[in-house]
């Protein structure tokens, strides 16, 4: 059950990664653009990353491990795909860095043991069966006082359900969104454990993208796109809805509608 599924996901990242030019990949806007809610919020977190050991667990197309290897870190990339780890290593190359490819699935978590300042992972977990395992895993390979950063969708939004099953192309067929009941397995194997959620008011640029610009969420990944929005073109409606789910998802009620959840803390 386990290796049809790690195979699945294999075969479409695979796919993925072989349809994409580096020259479409977005590394600086991933972490620095108006739309890149999550990781703004995360560098925030990790503070200077000049030396530190990281590993970016189900690394992709190598956005994540490119950005933090400008930033002086030393970068491990995991994924599942090994055209993926291809792509990654190259556009490494093509920044003038180098990115340490390392073969494995989320499901098969064993990278030795204290070797990484931090662990970080972006939509991995909806992707793995056993999370606690897998959270186990990184807690291991974590140096003691290690950090984890982690964000991943979460299950809970009607608009986002119905993209979800009409964006059936565009993602796998085992992927699972997280619920609130996760977090009692970080509390269960991390210490400090703490999470915060993004995207409500904002979601609106969703509406935009399938109602005014009349786009397939099956011909263009919507998480991908917002990252091509120009700042200064959206910045003037796009910014007060980041104020409004400032407010309304420090609310109980309103996280749940939230559409991504990121959690971080130490070992």
């Amino acid at each position: 059950m386990k290796s049809c599924r790690s195979q699945r996901e294999r075969n479409f990242h695979d796919l993925w990664a072989e349809q994409t030019p580096l020259s479409r990949i977005r590394v600086i806007e991933a972490f620095e653009n108006i739309t890149a809610q999550e990781n703004r919020f995360i560098l925030n977190l990790m503070g200077n990353l000049k030396g530190v050991d990281l590993l970016d667990i189900g690394a992709g197309l190598g956005e994540s491990s490119v950005y933090f290897a400008l930033k002086g870190a030393n970068v491990t990339a995991n994924d599942i795909s090994p055209v993926m780890l291809s792509r990654c290593v190259e556009l490494g190359r093509k920044h003038g860095v180098e990115i340490l490819p390392l073969f494995g699935t989320a499901d098969h978590f064993d990278f030795g043991e204290d070797r990484f300042d931090v662990a970080y992972g972006a939509n991995v977990l909806h992707h793995v069966s056993d999370i606690r395992s897998f959270l186990n895993g990184v807690r291991k390979a974590l140096k003691p006082g290690g950090r984890f950063f982690f964000y991943d969708p979460l299950a809970y939004n009607p608009a986002i359900k119905i993209y979800r099953r009409l964006a059936t192309k565009v993602r796998t067929e085992d992927e699972r969104p997280l619920r609130f009941s996760n977090l009692r397995i970080f509390r269960d194997t991390f210490t400090e454990v703490e999470h915060r959620e993004f995207w409500l008011a904002t979601l609106l640029i969703f509406f935009k993208y399938f109602f005014i610009d009349r786009v397939s969420p099956n011909e263009d990944r919507y998480w991908k796109r917002i990252l091509t929005e120009d700042p200064a073109r959206i910045g003037w409606w796009f910014n007060p809805l980041i104020i409004v789910d400032d407010f309304l998802l420090r609310l109980p009620l309103f996280r749940f509608l939230a559409w991504n959840i990121v959690t971080w803390g130490r070992r």
